[in-house]
């Protein structure tokens, strides 16, 4: 009867997670709709739509070498390790002691030594409770490790899209800084004939001055772009490689269709606010074991030598075996409050995870809705850089003919240049809205298997 009045006390006293079913969307509204060879990337390894070995690469040395990301992974050895041994409190325990005493009468002092065991048998619900605080804590770590390799590959990917955006677009402005140089000294030479004015020549020149004021701007951002590059790949400097003028990588007629199951599975925020919610759980479980009796098995060996006594006297020895039992009476309310308050904080992360559902989806939707918006933006700028290049190749014609002259020819150019320069941007934003959206989406590579099994 004992025993069946403990197993229901201790069933009613285990707290259990509460169910966190959030509804979502059938899809995402910003979803593209997966059209004929459009290619699919995988979330795990969705940097390798650009094509891009080098950006590979360095994905693979930043996820070897970032030393966040071996931060993370130390941390989570130690919740594993915990968690290994989050129940051994309710495990039998042997400890050795010595102690000296004195007779009430001051007439003797003894030297004492032995073994005590206590064994807590976890009922109630403490034991459960310990376990899946454990538990949420190992679930934590393992979000911020995976967090930490989405943040990771994210960065190292918008990095480098960057420095290749900004070595691109130096090119360019310089040909524009050579365009305005030779706009100038045709004007020059018509100022000499008398066929243009001061005030056109001063504002070519002010022209090719602002031309070459402006390289300044994406030669600052490679240097920076390269100098995080190299921190996140736990360097000190920057691979000279790197610095290289290369090809900004391109997602050419990308298209992303998802759905919000893949959110919630890979989204490392929602892992971690789930792992909240079964910490406090665990928690709530925790304290409310706290207002029932704590039952333990004890068992002590001693033996005692009496160190005043001047004759030679023998040890004493004694066993004992009982219950342990501590029986909590009256407390002015304290344990009945830290449960309520432990309740509420359960309350509070399960508002939490579902908060993080929401931003999740909100997110997702809004990089979506950017992507498509990047795209249509780089669809049409470049039809205008078709089209100046077209009437740049007219105006070359028309100056062959000797029907245009070449300054009109080198004003044309200049004008596709800069053309060229605003579609560099338009592929750079599309590119980074990628980016962006993938992050939103938790996509990362898992840890492998072994890592944090120290």
């Amino acid at each position: 009867m004992v025993g069946l009045t403990i197993a229901v006390m201790t069933a009613c006293a285990s707290i259990a997670p509460p169910d966190l079913k959030t509804d979502l969307p059938a899809q995402y509204r910003n979803a593209t709709p997966n059209e004929g060879a459009a290619a699919t990337p995988d979330l795990r390894g969705w940097w390798h739509v650009f094509g891009d070995a080098q950006l590979d690469r360095l994905v693979d040395d930043a996820l070897a070498s970032n030393l966040d990301l071996q931060q993370a992974a130390e941390r989570i050895r130690a919740a594993r390790l915990l968690n290994r041994h989050s129940g051994d409190r309710f495990l039998p325990n042997l400890h050795a002691r010595t102690n000296d005493a004195i007779d009430p009468d001051a007439s003797a002092s003894f030297f004492i030594a032995g073994f005590d065991s206590t064994w807590e048998l976890g009922l109630f619900g403490s034991y459960k409770g310990a376990k899946r605080v454990a538990q949420g804590d190992l679930d934590n770590a393992e979000a911020s490790l995976q967090g930490a390799r989405v943040s990771l590959i994210a960065e190292v990917v918008r990095q480098w899209i960057e420095l290749r955006a900004a070595q691109q677009q130096e090119i360019l402005l310089q040909r524009t800084v050579d365009g305005q140089a030779e706009q100038l000294r045709l004007l020059g030479v018509r100022q000499g004939l008398r066929l243009a004015s001061t005030q056109d020549v001063a504002q070519a020149r002010a022209a090719e001055a602002q031309a070459r004021a402006a390289l300044a701007d994406p030669r600052k951002a490679a240097n920076a772009a390269a100098q995080q590059l190299a921190l996140l790949l736990g360097r000190s400097e920057p691979d000279p490689a790197w610095l290289e003028p290369g090809e900004l990588p391109h997602l050419g007629e990308l298209r992303v269709p998802t759905a919000p199951a893949d959110l919630v599975r890979t989204r490392p925020e929602i892992a971690a606010a789930e792992a909240n919610v079964l910490r406090a759980a665990g928690e709530l479980g925790v304290t409310r074991a706290q207002m029932y009796p704590n039952l333990q098995i004890g068992a002590a060996m001693q033996w005692s030598t009496d160190i005043t006594s001047y004759r030679r006297t023998r040890s004493r020895g004694i066993f004992s075996l009982g219950p342990v039992i501590d029986i909590p009476l009256f407390d002015w309310g304290s344990r009945v409050a830290a449960a309520h308050a432990k309740g509420y904080e359960l309350k509070a992360a399960v508002l939490a995870y579902r908060q993080a559902v929401l931003q999740g989806v909100a997110e997702a939707e809004t990089a979506m809705g950017d992507l498509q918006q990047s795209y249509e933006r780089e669809q049409a700028n470049r039809e205008a850089t078709q089209a100046l290049t077209a009437g740049v190749a007219a105006l070359k014609t028309r100056v062959d003919l000797k029907l245009a002259s070449p300054l009109e020819a080198r004003q044309g150019q200049i004008d596709s240049d800069r053309g060229e320069l605003t579609l560099l941007q338009a592929r750079t934003e599309r590119d980074l809205a990628y980016v962006s959206l993938y992050k939103a989406l938790g996509g990362a590579p898992l840890p492998p298997a072994h890592e944090g099994d120290h």
